[in-house]
């Protein structure tokens, strides 16, 4: 018997049952704070992505060229579907846009512990507004979703950096900047021997001075630190930009969300199109795996539409989000029970389906024996759902039978959906 393709996954009814859960919630708490659903086709043109999100995710591409001529990729990412649509739209968009997205992504990669080849990525934008204050807006969102799933400060963090931070170091040392970012965002994912080797080569010799910087900066943990140590390569941009820094840790906590909140400039993102604030939140125990990743991307719909729309957004992945759920026990698992379970005998089949098909009406769950069996027999497979209510045919009418309590309700078939409102069938 043959599986799924390497880094596919088969999801059965309790793995669904979870990614709803998630979905469910994301959708509910990204409501709250007045986004609005899109989505965008799974299949784009191939230069979407090599021509903006840089090296990493062109090479982890699923690519083909279609019966059309056409070169063309399934999606990686949403962000450049996202900045491609709001860009053939901007002048009529009311701003700041505020939009929200559920879909799969396909990369091509070596299948790992919470990294496969399709997974479903939630995402959440904010385009239109320049200013901090869409960033710490983008957390808060973040940061409730996943709070509302059940993680808190003692199981996350939010480990925030700044790419405009990262230009203002590298402009003091002769480099390949984009070349370092990349080296950087390898920090953590290989030996650091590994890390440090591809920094020499991106820095014109000699690499000590950088390497040193690189060291310190790592230790920084708190914005008083970061002032320290940017105190030593000063520039023009850098007092205005401690300063956003500290505007922007105030209204994270004036969010009440500080407590997951840490500075860490070893984050940086590996995608080329980011320009301001960039952020990953962690695990903070065990694997430390990271959960959700974004930032700032203000010139990617001006390169893709030529239309100026600053913007901000981050990415789930429900891999690694659905694992640690299970691994806390944070899902009891879905709701698959039967509310009704429903007999009948052979005279009664036309009644009992239109009991049925009322109690489906008003929202609930009912099964039945498909095989019209023994009535033993149905009665064992009516325990093994699990159901809460039972019906049996009772002389002209019918009896409902709660299976927790052993109350009994008899009804005719015409009272039977007040009688189902009333005793709590939809609870």
């Amino acid at each position: 018997m043959r599986g799924s393709l390497p880094g596919f996954r088969d999801l059965y009814p309790e793995d669904c049952a979870l990614r709803r859960h998630i979905v469910e919630t994301f959708l509910d708490v990204l409501g709250r704070f007045s986004f609005e659903e899109y989505d965008g086709p799974l299949l784009e043109p191939l230069e979407l992505f090599t021509d903006k999100s840089g090296p990493e995710i062109a090479e982890q591409l699923f690519q083909f060229e279609d019966r059309g001529g056409r070169k063309v990729a399934l999606r990686p990412e949403m962000t450049p579907t996202l900045a491609r649509m709001a860009g053939a739209r901007a002048q009529t968009l009311r701003r700041p846009i505020r939009w929200c997205a559920v879909g799969e992504q396909f990369r091509y990669e070596r299948p790992q512990k919470g990294r496969l080849r399709s997974f479903l990525q939630l995402n959440g934008d904010i385009l239109g507004e320049p200013g901090f204050r869409a960033d710490g807006e983008l957390m808060g969102a973040l940061l409730s979703v996943l709070s509302a799933l059940g993680l808190g400060p003692a199981d996350i963090s939010l480990r925030l950096s700044d790419r405009k931070l990262w230009g203002l170091l590298l402009g003091h040392f002769p480099c390949d900047g984009a070349a370092v970012l990349r080296a950087i965002d390898r920090y953590g994912k290989e030996p650091a021997a590994a890390t440090e080797e591809r920094l020499r080569k991106a820095m014109e010799p000699p690499a000590g001075q950088f390497l040193a910087a690189w060291e310190q900066l790592r230790a920084c943990n708190s914005l008083a630190a970061l002032e320290a140590f940017f105190q030593k390569f000063p520039s023009p941009e850098l007092e205005s930009r401690l300063a956003e820094w500290a505007d922007l840790l105030q209204f994270l906590t004036d969010l009440g969300l500080a407590e997951f909140v840490t500075v860490d400039l070893s984050i940086v993102r590996g995608l080329a199109y980011y320009t301001g604030f960039v952020f990953e939140v962690f695990e903070r125990s065990g694997e430390g795996r990271a959960l959700a990743g974004g930032g700032r991307y203000d010139d990617l719909t001006e390169k893709l539409a030529a239309v100026p729309l600053p913007a901000c957004g981050f990415a789930i992945g429900d891999v690694v989000l659905s694992n640690i759920l299970r691994e806390k026990n944070l899902f009891a698992g879905g709701r698959s029970a039967p509310d009704l379970w429903l007999f009948w005998d052979r005279d009664r089949q036309s009644a009992a389906l239109a009991l049925a098909a009322a109690a489906r009406r008003a929202g609930s769950r009912v099964a039945y024996d498909l095989r019209n069996d023994l009535p033993d027999r149905q009665l064992r497979r009516a325990d093994r759902s699990g159901a809460r209510f039972a019906l049996f045919p009772d002389g002209g009418g019918w009896l409902l039978k709660n299976l927790l309590t052993g109350e009994t309700f008899f009804t005719l078939l015409e009272n039977f959906p007040s009688l189902w409102t009333r005793v709590g069938g939809l609870a």
